[in-house]
């Protein structure tokens, strides 16, 4: 079992101290520990910190400018305090956009794919299709080149729905499918819908679609999504 950040929103963290941290923490649980860093995108959560928002350019500047700081110190024998892993935790960097992405297929271990593009405020998040994830997986891949079978591939799901929650599911999502989507929210990438059986049968046609063998739940729907995993046995 592995100890993971997730997604942090790197605009918030000074890269020193992070990698301080970062490599506090894999000490203590024994080398368990990936990182996960993402460019930031809700506007809310910067006011909330009360740091400026800087444009989507500067925030991928910064998140270039944290991942090299890491693993500048990491690789320096050195450096202190050093991280349980010889070159630092695993890293994972999730995003959507062609630059956040391209920097990730050069630095990261694992991608992460969003499953949706947010307007500029973040405040609002587009699920993406069936087409736009093929292509954005595809994009990826090539930039990978050789790298591609040793990168693993993520997507955070965004909504686990039970069966009785069915009926719900047009009203939920139509505002937020792309306006030429011609698919139902049943085939959405980074939707589950069904029973436990049928969601453990979804994520593993996705696996074979798409290559994503690593999926993020979101916190509210653990619980939900506690017996799926139970049916993936």
């Amino acid at each position: 079992m592995r100890l993971s950040t997730f997604v942090l929103n790197t605009p918030f963290y000074n890269p020193a101290l992070l990698a301080r941290d970062v490599a506090s923490t894999d000490q203590f649980v024994d080398g368990r520990m990936e990182l996960g860093l993402g460019a930031g995108y809700v506007k809310a959560e910067f006011d909330a910190a009360e740091l400026p928002f800087p444009s989507g350019g500067k925030r991928v500047e910064q998140l270039e400018e944290t991942v090299t700081t890491l693993r500048r110190l990491f690789a320096d024998p050195e450096y202190l305090p050093r991280p349980a892993q010889p070159s630092g935790p695993p890293l994972l960097i999730g995003g959507w956009g062609d630059r956040l992405l391209r920097l990730a297929a050069t630095h990261a271990d694992i991608i992460a794919f969003t499953g949706g593009w947010a307007n500029i405020t973040g405040d609002v998040l587009h699920v993406a299709g069936i087409e736009q994830t093929e292509e954005r997986v595809a994009y990826v891949r090539g930039l990978l080149g050789d790298r591609a079978d040793a990168v693993e591939l993520n997507i955070l799901v965004q909504q686990v729905i039970p069966p009785a929650e069915r009926a719900t599911v047009p009203d939920r999502f139509e505002p937020l499918l792309p306006p030429d989507s011609a698919h139902s929210p049943e085939e959405l990438p980074s939707v589950l819908i069904g029973t436990p059986t049928e969601m453990a049968q979804q994520l593993k046609e996705r696996r074979e679609r798409y290559g994503f063998t690593y999926f993020t739940v979101m916190e509210y729907n653990m619980e939900i999504f506690a017996p799926v995993i139970a049916a993936l046995r």
